[in-house]
Order: C-alpha cells, then sequence, then structure tokens
C-alpha cells in the first residue's frame, strides 16, 4: 500500500511538470491549430502514454492495476468533461486548453485521486468490502424469499402500482411550486395562475392518496407472508427429533418464530418498497434537475460516492451490532422463559435474587451492545450532516453566480433546492436500505436453515391395521443417546407378550426410560430393530402408532385449557361421553365432577391447579381414551392410587390390551406375567417374580435392597 502510495505522488509530480513542459512548446511554436477539442484528446494521449511508461518503470513492468486505472482517469478527465461540454453546447472552461491551466490541472488531478480512493475502498473487487468467500448466497437467500409472496402476486402489483403513481405526484410537486412562485413576480392573467393552483393541489392530492393505499397494501401483503412463514416454521420445527429440542435454546427457537420472522418479512418486504419508492423518484428528479440547472445537479451529484462510502462503513458496524443483539434478545428471553417455567424449583431453593442477578447481567450485555450501536448511528449522522452542509454551501455559491449572469430564476432555484433534499434523501434511502436488506440475510439464512432441517429419524410408513395384536419384541437394540458418549442400551433383546402384563425394572440408569423413547419412537436405535406384531416400528404411520402404543409418563405434560381439552388432546372427533367412560374407568371421574366447570374446569399454566397425583390419573385418562392396545406405564405405580392402578390394568387386560410396567416399587410387579431386570444397559435376568427370587442373582439383591 505505501508503494502504491509513493508512485501515484511520483505520477502526479510527473504530470505536473508533462504539462509545464508541453505548454511551453505550443506557446513557442504558436500552434494555433491544437485549441480545438482534437487537440485536447491528442496531448491526453500523450500524456497517458508518458505517465504509462513512467508507471510502468516504477514497478519493475509490471504496473498494478489500481495505478493503471489512476493513470487512465488522470488521463481522460479533462477531454471527456470537455466533450460533454462541447456536446450541449455549454461554453469551455478558463483555462481548459489542450494544456490545462495550473489551477484546472490541480482539480483534475484532486478529483481523479479522490475518485480512485472511493473506488477502490468501496466498490472495487479488490475493496475491503469485498467478501469472496460470503458463506450465505444473499441474491439466492433474497430471491427464495421472494418466491414466498407468489400466493399475494395481485397485492403486490396493486401496491407498486400505487407507488409508482405516488412518486409521479410527489415529484411534480416541486415542480408546479417553482413555476407558481415564478407567477407570483410577473403579470399572469387569472386563468393561467388558476390552472397552476389547480395542478398543484391534484398532485398533492394524488401524492397522498396513492401514498395511502400503497402503504395499506404493502402492510396487507406483510401480514399475510409473515403468517404463512410461522405456519411453515412451526411445522418443521414440530417434525424435529427430540434431540433437537434438547440441544437447542427454546427461548431462541421462541425468537425464531416470532421476532425473526417477523422482522424478515418486514425487513424486505419495507426496503423493497423504499427502494422502488427511491430509485424512482430519485430517476425523475434527477431528470427534472438537469433540466432545471444542470451545474448544480453536478454539484449535488458529487455528494453520492462520499455518501456511498460512509454508509457502507456504517452497514458493516450496523451489521455486527445488529447480530449482537439478536443473540442476547434471544439469550435473554431463553433465561426469562426457563426461570418462569421453573418457578416452583427456583422458589424451593430460594434462588430469586440469582436468577434476577443472572436476568440482570443479561440485560447489561444487551444495553452495552445497545448504546455502542447508538453512538456509531450518532456519529455517522454528524459526518453525513457536515457533509450535505458542505455540499449545500458550495451549491449556493454556484447558484449566486448563475443568477447573476441570468441563467436561473429564482422559481427555478426555489425548484431546483426542494428537489435537492428530497434527492439526497433518496439516495441515503437507497442505501440504508441495501444495508438493511444485506443485513437481514444471516436471520434470514437462519429461517431458511429451520425451514429445510430433516429430521434425524427414519421416516414414518402407512402400515395401519385394523386389528393389533400388540406384541413387542426388542431384537439387539444398541442405543445411544446423540450428546452422550457412553450406549444407554447394549444389544437389549426382550419380549412384551401380547394381552399380558410385563414390567420392567432395574436401578436407575439402567436403561428402562430410553426403551421406553425408543417405543415411542422420540428416538432411533443405532443398532437392531423394535418390531410391533412383527413389522418394525417405522413401518407403521405415525399417527396410528402414537394411539395405539399409549404411554403415562412420570411427569405428565398438561397443556394451558380445559381440562377436557388435554384428555383430548390429539385426537380429532372425540366425544364427552368416550371422555367420561375413560375417566370412569380410571377412577377419575369423581374428582373431575367435583370441579367447579367439570371437564370444562381451566386447568392453568401447565396443570398447576391440579395435585400431582390428580395430574397423573388425568394422564391416565389421556391413554384409555385412545383405545391402545399397548398402554406404558412409566414410574407412575407410586403416583397413583393402588385402586386405580388395578383399575387400569383390568380395564387393559380385560380388552386383550398389552401391559408394560416400569417401576422400582417391586411389589407393584409381582403380579406380572414376566419381569425384565435391566442393569447398565444390559438384560440381566427375566422371569417371573418368584423364578427370579429363587435364583438369588441380580434380581434378588435388588429386591432385598428396596424392601
Amino acid at each position: 500500500m505505501n508503494k502504491v502510495v509513493v508512485c501515484g505522488l511520483g505520477i502526479l509530480l510527473v504530470d505536473v511538470l508533462l504539462c509545464s513542459a508541453l505548454w511551453t512548446a505550443l506557446v513557442r511554436l504558436r500552434c494555433s491549430s491544437c485549441a480545438g477539442l482534437e487537440g485536447v484528446w491528442a496531448f491526453s494521449a500523450v500524456r497517458w502514454a508518458t505517465l504509462h511508461l513512467f508507471s510502468s518503470r516504477l514497478t519493475d513492468g509490471k504496473p498494478r492495476t489500481v495505478l493503471l486505472k489512476f493513470v487512465a482517469l488522470l488521463c481522460l478527465l479533462s477531454p471527456t468533461l470537455e466533450s460533454g461540454r462541447t456536446l450541449i453546447g455549454a461554453p469551455s472552461r478558463p483555462g481548459s486548453g489542450p494544456v490545462p491551466g495550473l489551477s484546472v490541472l490541480l482539480q483534475n488531478q484532486a478529483t481523479s485521486v479522490l475518485a480512485c480512493v472511493i473506488w477502490e475502498l468501496g466498490f472495487s473487487t479488490d475493496g475491503k468490502m469485498k467478501k469472496t468467500n460470503s458463506k450465505v448466497n444473499s441474491s439466492q437467500l433474497l430471491l427464495r424469499l421472494l418466491k414466498y409472496f407468489r400466493p399475494d402476486t395481485l397485492y403486490i402489483i396493486a401496491a407498486f402500482t400505487f407507488l409508482i403513481m405516488a412518486v409521479i405526484c410527489e415529484t411534480c410537486i416541486p415542480l408546479y411550486q417553482g413555476k407558481v412562485i415564478d407567477m407570483l413576480k410577473g403579470q399572469v392573467d387569472r386563468s393561467s395562475f388558476c390552472f397552476t393552483i389547480g395542478q398543484l393541489a391534484l398532485v398533492s392530492f394524488g401524492s397522498a392518496l396513492f401514498s395511502g393505499l400503497r402503504g395499506g397494501t404493502f402492510m396487507c401483503t406483510l401480514i399475510r407472508l409473515n403468517r404463512r412463514l410461522r405456519h411453515l416454521l412451526f411445522h418443521s420445527l414440530l417434525r424435529q427429533e427430540v434431540h433437537f429440542f434438547q440441544t437447542t435454546n427454546t427461548g431462541k427457537l421462541s425468537a425464531r418464530l416470532h421476532s425473526d420472522v417477523d422482522l424478515m418479512g418486514r425487513m424486505v418486504a419495507l426496503n423493497a418498497n423504499a427502494m422502488v419508492r427511491s430509485v424512482a423518484k430519485t430517476c425523475l428528479m434527477l431528470i427534472l434537475m438537469l433540466k432545471l440547472s444542470w451545474e448544480l445537479t453536478v454539484m449535488t451529484l458529487i455528494e453520492m460516492p462520499l455518501t456511498a462510502i460512509i454508509q457502507s462503513k456504517h452497514i458493516t458496524l450496523s451489521n455486527e451490532m445488529r447480530k449482537q443483539i439478536q443473540d442476547c434478545r434471544a439469550q435473554n428471553e431463553g433465561i426469562a422463559l426457563q426461570s418462569i417455567k421453573s418457578i416452583r424449583t427456583v422458589r424451593s431453593f430460594k434462588a430469586e435474587s440469582e436468577e434476577m442477578q443472572r436476568y440482570n447481567k443479561a440485560l447489561e450485555e444487551l444495553r452495552v451492545i445497545e448504546t455502542r450501536k447508538q453512538i456509531y448511528s450518532i456519529t455517522f449522522g454528524i459526518i453525513f450532516k457536515v457533509l450535505k452542509l458542505i455540499i449545500r454551501v458550495l451549491t449556493l455559491l454556484e447558484a449566486r453566480s448563475l443568477i447573476s449572469s441570468g441563467r436561473l430564476t429564482i422559481g427555478t432555484l426555489v425548484s431546483f433546492f426542494l428537489y435537492q433534499k428530497p434527492m439526497s434523501r433518496g439516495l441515503t434511502e437507497i442505501l440504508h436500505s441495501y444495508g438493511n436488506t444485506a443485513s437481514m440475510v444471516q436471520v434470514i439464512a437462519t429461517v431458511f436453515g429451520y425451514l429445510d432441517r430433516k429430521p434425524e429419524c427414519k421416516t414414518a410408513g402407512e402400515f395401519a391395521p385394523e386389528a393389533l395384536e400388540g406384541r413387542v419384541v426388542f431384537q439387539d437394540v444398541t442405543f445411544t443417546y446423540p450428546s452422550a458418549d457412553k450406549p444407554a442400551l447394549k444389544s437389549v433383546s426382550f419380549e412384551v407378550q401380547a394381552g399380558k402384563l410385563t414390567a420392567l425394572v432395574g436401578p436407575s440408569g439402567s436403561g428402562k426410560t430410553s426403551c421406553i423413547s425408543l417405543m415411542k419412537r422420540l428416538y432411533e436405535a443405532q443398532e437392531g430393530q423394535i418390531l410391533l406384531d412383527g413389522r418394525p416400528l417405522h413401518h407403521y404411520r405415525i399417527k396410528y402408532l402414537q394411539q395405539k402404543v399409549a404411554l403415562v409418563s412420570q411427569s405428565p405434560e398438561l397443556f394451558y385449557g380445559s381440562l377436557r381439552y388435554n384428555i383430548e388432546y390429539g385426537l380429532k372427533h372425540c366425544t364427552l361421553d368416550k371422555v367420561k367412560a375413560a375417566a370412569k374407568a380410571a377412577n377419575a371421574d369423581a374428582f373431575i365432577s367435583e370441579l367447579e366447570n367439570g371437564y370444562d374446569t381451566d386447568l392453568g399454566d401447565c396443570g398447576d391447579k391440579l395435585s400431582n397425583g390428580q395430574q397423573h390419573s388425568i394422564g391416565i385418562v389421556r391413554a384409555l381414551v385412545r383405545d391402545p392396545q399397548v398402554v406404558v406405564l412409566d414410574e407412575t405405580t407410586g403416583k397413583v392410587d393402588t385402586e386405580v392402578w388395578h383399575a387400569v390394568l383390568q380395564e387393559v387386560l380385560s380388552q386383550g390390551g398389552t401391559v408394560l410396567v416400569v417401576a422400582h416399587r417391586l411389589k407393584t410387579v409381582e403380579m406380572a406375567a414376566r419381569i425384565i431386570f435391566l442393569e447398565n444397559g444390559e438384560v440381566m435376568e427375566e422371569g417371573t417374580h418368584t423364578e427370579l427370587l429363587a435364583k438369588r442373582g441380580r434380581y434378588y439383591d435388588f429386591s432385598q435392597s428396596h424392601e
């Protein structure tokens, strides 16, 4: 970089010396034929060849690309400008002959240096802003997002039609205002004045009307898009395997589902709106400004590359800050959700102060990042305003010269100024919209990542027989939890006989719950298979399997809503009579009838209005109402009354169903037709209660320690 700067300074010095030498030669030769446009291009070609040769010598015959660009710009700027002035019939500038004067030469050099710096830093493929190794293809993501707007095609066409009409009306307002001002100082007939006022009123009303219609239509489209994306994302999340939710923060998932989807749709839709409006408006205003005064327009356009450079730096910092803020907010939401959901544990351990400190620490991290972002925004805002002030002062000085020469009127100047600020604002909006859209790429990629994620489990089949025997067989099943190192089950093989009571017994961590999780297809075994009536579980239709194999877990999950809603959860067209019959079979109808609203009683959040035993009774009723062929009771025998437990067994077994009981209390499994004793993920012993005690093996030792 230092070598490039030194070479650039050398090129500038050589250019000054070369122009001085050429000027001296022209004076001595008195070549009047060289004063035309052809002479300007000829001397520029001489300058370009000389400076190109000089730059090659400085860099050992291999001049860098940036130096070649600089030399070409330095030599071609003056002839290009003079050619443009000749085409539009403007008078030549003083000192702009074939060999420019010193002041013009220095201006050209300064402009060339500024243009090269702006291009290399902000737009060149070699610049810092270019990310060649980007992990996310922004254009593909945005194009994919646009596909979700297809159902709203008519809304979008209407919205952009209203947008274009509003832009046209809004752009015409300053033009008619300038005409009215010019009419005020002269003698014009009343009809012409009233006609111009009418035109001004018409375009003003049209601007307000079409702007309102455009905004309303865009908001309707945005609401429909958000609803569609939330539905798709929620559906995708519900399809994921259980391990996904165990390893992913629920607060982050909630933030992605609500905040990110809303932010993604809002930012893309509104930025597209602002981008199209600003581009159309800026182009129209630029055409009108060139007609009013091309000199002042050139002064205004100097602001564009400078604004682009500053805005690009602002975008980079804003993107980093926005990502950090999104992560902090998701973390805060997760902490709050976890504390509220586990309020009983927090209260029992008197850990309110610790939770407050943890939450306040997360809030402080968010405050620091947001404060830093605001400081950056204020700093860039000041830079923008100073830049605009300098351009405005230079424009006023040029306007004074034009008015003095009679090439500009007061009304035209007022119209130009009325266009100047909106045009600058439009350029800023274009850059800002582009920056905001670019900053949302990571958010869009995250949401699409969840949408595209495939569950790490076997695809369910369509097998759903009318009759089911209920025989379950484990064949050499080996299973390791995704987040664990040691296997939870090691080549486990056993059979749950149809129509009988089978018990899984063993110490904590022996693999009992893992067997149940595999039966419910919450996880997939790495080796072996589980058969239901001789067919692998994944051959069955998932809805059919969940209904025929019912689980009553250790802690049944109850949802916010009525008691009947929790019992019918996941079922369609379930009658109240069927719900009451299942409740009577589980001896739960008595306490339900005593509730204030019976089966319509609101259970509160997670069933907090019921006792622990009542919650398990509701879990049993929920299982029985499905008419299951296989019922799994996971550690529930100690949570309900003995009468309830025997009533459930009698109800299921009397109808030919299969019961699998997982329990620590051996007295509850003494009546089982078969007991399977697990330890360290392996089947150690099998048999009836009497047979296993007679062996005096691991089951006997376990029973003696749990008497």
